[in-house]
């Protein structure tokens, strides 16, 4: 389905004025975060991991343990559905009833394909890390062919997906505005702390007291947040 163009799957109808079909928005929402929730259906029971991911133009790159049982699933032909969401605020009202969340999520429905070539694996591999860390796949050793021998990787398209998104205040009822409550929204995002060095054993001879690599100090994903 093309942006715009719901599908009966990822048409949202309960508070259906939250939706966001432009593939802008959904695209926005996936590449501002980091894991996301994949699920399917095998022999009559449901699967679901959280996983690291990263996207490539028009489809989503999962990546795991090569017997990961969704991901080997998604791998011979079961359908796959992935979940994205933000946490971006409590919306506390004067009733318990009308209490909300502010959030963002995006819902992927599809049949992914998985990649097998060991050139085209190593740059989905890369791909998931850059979108963890934009530089950080230049500054650390790539997978050896073992390890990519390993790792199962799966490509889902993007062409049914849908966002909702909720972001404003309190709801209350009319009845209730009077009530000696407080009401308002708790803001929350995601932020980074101080970085920490590894504190592993070193062998001798192996470099020591390295500074923070560029991907962690340039201006980038995390430098508005970061302490």
């Amino acid at each position: 389905m093309s942006a715009g163009a719901p599908s009966r799957r990822t048409s949202v109808r309960r508070h259906a004025d939250r939706a966001e079909y432009d593939r802008a928005k959904v695209n926005s929402i996936l590449d501002e975060g980091f894991i996301c929730h994949a699920a399917c259906s095998v022999d009559g029971t449901v699967w679901m991991i959280p996983t690291a991911y990263g996207r490539d133009g028009d489809r989503l790159l999962l990546h795991g343990a090569a017997g990961n049982h969704v991901l080997k699933a998604a791998s011979a032909g079961a359908e796959l559905t992935v979940a994205v969401t933000f946490l971006d605020g409590l919306v506390l009202a004067r009733s318990t009833f009308n209490h909300s969340l502010n959030y963002r999520s995006v819902i992927v429905f599809g049949t992914a394909s998985e990649i097998t070539d060991p050139a085209e694996k190593a740059a989905a591999l890369e791909r998931i890390v850059e979108h963890m860390l934009p530089g950080r796949s230049a500054e650390a050793r790539p997978p050896t062919p073992l390890e990519l021998t390993k790792t199962r990787v799966i490509a889902l398209p993007l062409d049914e997906a849908s966002a909702k998104v909720r972001a404003g205040g309190v709801g209350d009822q009319p009845e209730d505005l009077g009530l000696p409550v407080w009401a308002g929204v708790l803001p929350l995002h995601l932020a980074a702390g101080p970085v920490l060095d590894d504190d592993q054993i070193r062998p001798e001879g192996a470099p020591r007291d390295l500074p923070a690599p560029a991907s962690l100090t340039q201006p980038g994903r995390w430098s508005r947040d970061s302490a």
